[in-house]
């Protein structure tokens, strides 16, 4: 009920005010006729009408509150000090002063004014009427009557401030939410690019080596031709698969139990990959050193689209046509190293227009189950991509088989 009032107060404030100032004017008036046993109060009333026009002041107690408790607290002080009760009705407009100095201040300055004004009135008070049976009204009770507002004032101040807070925090969490997701939508843009991107420049790559190497042997070796078009229409073959299984993602993330629509690509697969490569004129040696160990689905994944990209340049840029994967197994993780030998750059480092992202795409994946990835040119001529990939993936973002896709961060 009091919050409601206090919301009404806020929209109708002028209104709220005028109103207030008129019931003060008019608790004044009766205020001012009660007495006790021991002492009346005096028959003139025309003082009364001083603090019934104080009480105006309190119309000013929004914007100027300090202001209107002195003007209150001086007209009350004029009635105490002329031997009026000082009760709760006579009291009403230093009572509302004091509300609303409590409701918009600090605690420092309504003790400060409270005090004072306690102090004040309980004086003139004492002074106005003899000492008697009406001595614990004139002091406790000006006291407590004082107090209540104060303490009602202080309870308003600290809801609205914990309101505002609590105003704060939801708009705090609103941005927070608004940004995560933000951030979720670029990782899961920047996942899938990075899918798109190793699937389609491979086998694109892969497929314009063996369509241009066709036509060129189309006239003299027809037979040798019609093999490597028949490798052509397996590379996009796989290249289709590839992007359905990719745009898939995003279809299982509507569906969560639909099922997988191919299997991800692991180390399993470079016979394969190599395949591909051989058709389209670069050679492909792989050796394996150390005893092979089955790897995390994330770290299968990462370790084969590193090669993937790799042998991808080295299909475009190494002039010898020949390319060199080493698998080693040490105790905690698997280095994969991808040479090729020719000029010192291999091309693999220069900036394509629109894309050059292979090698950044590569790190990521690299960085993102924990391992590290060094590219670049040999000293003995040709180029080098090498990473350190740990067997179990040092980041929660494993997924089961299937459903494997690493984390861009």
């Amino acid at each position: 009920m009091t919050s409601n009032l206090e919301r009404y107060a806020e929209r109708h404030a002028r209104a709220a005010d005028v109103v207030t100032a008129v019931a003060l004017c008019v608790c004044t008036l009766f205020g001012a006729q009660i007495g006790t046993s021991e002492s009346s109060p005096p028959h003139a009333l025309w003082p009364a009408w001083i603090l019934a026009a104080g009480s105006a002041a309190v119309m000013a107690a929004r914007s100027h509150p300090r202001a209107a408790l002195a003007v209150a607290a001086a007209a009350a002080a004029v009635l105490t000090g002329l031997g009026y009760l000082p009760s709760p009705l006579l009291l009403a407009p230093v009572m509302a002063a004091l509300y609303w100095l409590a409701a918009l201040t600090d605690s420092r300055t309504t003790g400060i004014y409270g005090s004072a004004t306690l102090a004040v009135l309980v004086a003139t008070s004492l002074a106005g009427a003899p000492l008697g049976d009406d001595l614990m009204l004139r002091t406790v009770g000006t006291v407590l009557w004082l107090m209540l507002p104060v303490s009602l004032g202080g309870r308003s101040r600290f809801r609205r401030a914990f309101l505002e807070s609590v105003k704060a925090r939801a708009a705090n969490a609103e941005r927070t939410r608004e940004e995560e997701a933000r951030l979720r939508v670029a990782e899961e843009r920047m996942r899938i690019a990075r899918e798109l991107h190793d699937a389609v420049a491979h086998h694109m790559a892969v497929a314009h080596a063996q369509a241009g190497t066709a036509a060129h042997l189309a006239d003299t070796h027809p037979e040798q031709t019609r093999k490597i078009l028949a490798d052509l229409v397996g590379t996009t073959t796989a290249a289709l698969l590839e992007l359905r299984a990719t745009v898939g993602v995003l279809r299982r993330t509507a569906d969560p139990d639909a099922d997988p629509l191919a299997p991800t690509p692991g180390l399993d697969r470079l016979p394969t990959l190599v395949a591909g490569c051989a058709s389209a004129g670069l050679t492909v040696t792989v050796s394996t050193e150390g005893e092979a160990r089955p790897l995390s689905p994330g770290v299968d994944l990462t370790a084969y689209r590193i090669i993937q990209e790799a042998l991808t340049n080295a299909t475009k840029h190494a002039p010898d046509h020949a390319a060199r994967v080493r698998l080693h197994y040490a105790s905690s993780r698997l280095l994969v190293t991808v040479t090729n030998d020719g000029t010192a750059n291999g091309g693999a480092t220069v900036p394509m227009p629109g894309g050059g992202y292979g090698l950044m795409g590569m790190r990521e994946r690299a960085h993102s189950v924990g391992g590290d990835l060094r590219a670049g040119p040999r000293p003995e001529g040709g180029f080098e991509v090498a990473a350190a990939l740990p067997l179990q993936p040092h980041t929660p973002a494993d997924a089961p088989a299937g459903q494997r896709h690493e984390d861009t961060r």
